[in-house]
């Protein structure tokens, strides 16, 4: 992947245009589910102006009153292109279909691949919704937990899948990649050894790789449906998190070609959720937002580094990898002696919101999510204040 330097682009660093007051008029969840005086840097909203494309395709859909029904396959093809360019990967176009967003996508292909009390299997800790959209579904969530490094364990993984498909079961493997929490991203030999597990099994694999442009600098993500072995995989991509548009719901389902029969199945009803305005928004960062987007990321891995000096220096105790992608950082707060659910001693004696570790499942205890995607001030702001909840 070839960034353009932001500098040369003319984009200044997304992460530094906002100030605190500006941000705080805000009415959407991360800067209105906590009082005034609580610092919130917890869920998976960026602390970011729109990108200008965006916001040019937003205007000209609302001046010509281009509000209805969504059509065609613009969406596609915008992305065909970034991931053409990015990923060197050529998704075939006639093998998608709009949904929704990113996890109601992954339930219309749980349905088509499992049925009610069929496993899921998951490498926890993982994105809470794992658990809260499969179980709202009626199928059970079986565990196959990340190593020691936080990266996939391909004999636990072996052994889950065996497990799972035990008496000729249907089972599924929700991918997270790149991984959410850890910001792991899986690299082509993993995923290849995870189809191979997958075909020996009969384990469907439904991948969602929302985070996938969002990764650290030399860093190349890897596209689960662009590895072989993978034909019969299902995809689910979108812009929300790259470009900040989770309020403008759009996704889209990516089948390999022996699944591309399965996504055929998928109700006609599921391509009317998505807002239109969603999908000309993510059409226009896809195709017109990198330069954006690669001042984003060069700003991210900035403040990776800035969270790692401030670690060491105010909360040595915490151990932290510096995640690969996402703009999430997975922070062990365990030698901290907070008990399993830090995130509300920071709250409450720092002032400072952040995710707690519990409900990304088994490994989650005694850690916090931290969301980089903010400015430098804030993030040592926030330091600060988790520093001062242990004096």
């Amino acid at each position: 992947m070839t960034r353009i330097p932001h500098e040369m682009a003319g984009e200044p660093n997304p992460l530094r245009v906002l100030t605190l007051d500006r941000l705080r008029s805000r009415t959407s969840m991360k800067w209105r589910a906590y009082p005034e005086d609580v610092l919130p840097l917890w869920v998976a909203e960026m602390d970011v102006p729109l990108a200008g494309p965006i916001v040019r395709a937003l205007t000209d859909a609302l001046e010509l009153g281009d509000t209805g029904y969504p059509a065609g396959t613009g969406y596609a093809e915008a992305l065909a292109g970034f991931a053409e360019k990015r990923w060197g990967w050529e998704v075939a176009v006639e093998r998608t279909a709009i949904v929704p967003d990113v996890m109601l996508g992954v339930v219309e292909m749980l349905k088509l691949v499992t049925g009610p009390g069929d496993p899921v299997v998951v490498n926890s800790p993982v994105y809470p919704p794992f658990y809260m959209f499969v179980e709202h579904m009626d199928r059970e969530v079986v565990e196959a937990p990340l190593g020691a490094d936080l990266r996939i364990d391909l004999d636990t993984l072996d052994e889950t899948f065996r497990r799972a498909t035990t008496g000729g079961r249907r089972a599924a493997f929700l991918l997270c990649s790149p991984h959410n929490p850890t910001g792991t991203v899986h690299t082509a030999d993993e995923l290849a050894a995870v189809a191979a597990l997958a075909d020996r099994h009969g384990v469907r694999v439904v991948a969602d790789e929302i985070h996938a442009p969002v990764t650290a600098g030399g860093v190349d993500f890897v596209p689960y449906l662009r590895v072989p072995g993978t034909e019969n995989g299902l995809s689910l991509m979108s812009a929300s998190k790259a470009w900040n548009l989770a309020g403008l719901k759009a996704a889209l389902a990516i089948a390999g070609p022996a699944a591309a029969a399965d996504l055929d199945r998928m109700p006609e009803e599921v391509s009317h959720g998505p807002s239109h305005l969603g999908i000309i928004a993510h059409s226009a960062a896809l195709r017109d937002g990198t330069a954006w987007l690669d001042a984003l990321l060069t700003g991210l891995d900035d403040n990776r580094r800035l969270l790692a000096d401030l670690l060491a220096e105010h909360l040595p105790a915490i151990t932290h990898r510096p995640g690969d992608a996402t703009y999430l950082a997975w922070l062990d707060c365990r030698a901290l002696g907070l008990g399993d659910d830090p995130a509300d001693v920071f709250l409450r004696r720092g002032r400072v919101a952040l995710n707690s570790g519990i409900p990304f499942g088994t490994g989650g205890a005694g850690h916090v999510r931290l969301n980089l995607a903010t400015s430098p001030e804030l993030i040592t702001e926030g330091v600060h204040r988790m520093a001062a909840a242990l004096d």
